[in-house]
């Protein structure tokens, strides 16, 4: 098997999941309809998905295959807790308790009623996204690299997929409409990381087929399970605001 034909096919796999081609909670979220007990709702569950991710990329980096990975790996968690980037690195950065990604969020949640005790913790959690969360450690941080390398990929793909501008979206229309005090630096900067995470996929790509002991199928897997897991997220969120509105 060749690399292009290969990325052929994981490209294929990513491009026609389901949470790919068609997400209705973000399509409707976008329209800027959404009122204050939804927005409230949504941040909440994407609290513990935000927060609990750190156990993740932490299972990730413990994980790594080889010293590129176990920084590649750091660069994102300490990034995440707090150490700003210098240059496009974490290396000779400065850490500040206000720039964990996880306070970016309760400051963005405190004209909503919400704090600390609201979010990021399993207990606030639903089922499907709990299901996400725990599906993000065992595969995301897999300890077979193959597996882990896939999720990598899949979870790039998905975020640069524009789920976070349509977000965006419907948060300036409802912070226009009744909530002017809404800070959506957390939205606007992870937006902004996903495009220029998603210029570098190739050369990952790259780097996980020329890996010693790549395994094609187990990749494939892992990008596949791992998009079920996204999609479940936000189906319980699709599930859950047409429960209240029905």
């Amino acid at each position: 098997m060749d690399f292009e034909t290969f990325r052929a096919r994981a490209e294929d796999v990513v491009a026609h999941h389901a949470v790919v081609v068609s997400n209705p909670y973000t399509t409707w979220f976008a329209k800027g309809e959404a009122n204050r007990d939804e927005v409230r709702h949504l941040t909440v569950q994407f609290s513990v998905f935000s927060h609990l991710f750190v156990e993740a990329q932490l299972r990730k980096v413990i994980n790594a295959a080889d010293r590129d990975g176990y920084r590649a790996g750091k660069e994102i968690l300490l990034n995440e807790l707090g150490v700003t980037f210098a240059g496009g690195t974490v290396d000779g950065g400065t850490f500040r308790f206000g720039a964990a990604h996880f306070e970016w969020l309760l400051k963005f949640a405190e004209p909503l009623g919400l704090s600390f005790t609201d979010l990021g913790k399993r207990r606030h959690g639903t089922a499907s996204t709990l299901f996400f969360c725990d599906e993000l450690v065992r595969i995301y941080g897999s300890e077979d690299a193959s597996v882990a390398e896939g999720a990598s990929y899949a979870v790039e793909h998905w975020a640069a997929a524009g789920f976070w501008k349509e977000l965006i979206a419907g948060l300036e229309a409802f912070k226009a409409r009744e909530c002017p005090g809404l800070a959506l630096g957390f939205w606007t900067f992870h937006d902004a990381l996903e495009d220029q995470h998603a210029a570098h996929t190739e050369d990952e790509l790259r780097e996980a087929f020329e890996t010693d002991g790549f395994d094609e199928a187990r990749f494939l897997r892992g990008a596949s399970e791992i998009l079920d897991g996204v999609h479940a997220f936000w189906r319980g969120l699709d599930d859950d605001r047409r429960t209240v509105a029905g």
